[in-house]
């Protein structure tokens, strides 16, 4: 887990329109990941 403040590791995903995103994308830039864990679950 990391904390406030702290770099954040290298990541890829796929964008809501399926297009492939990388932190790299980003750079010099500020990013806020934010994500539902239970979004399009059960329960």
């Amino acid at each position: 887990m990391i904390t406030t403040g702290e770099q954040a590791p290298a990541f890829s995903f796929t964008n809501q329109d399926g297009a492939s995103v990388t932190l790299d994308d980003f750079s010099g830039k500020y990013v806020l990941l934010w994500w539902y864990p239970k979004a399009d679950t059960p329960g």
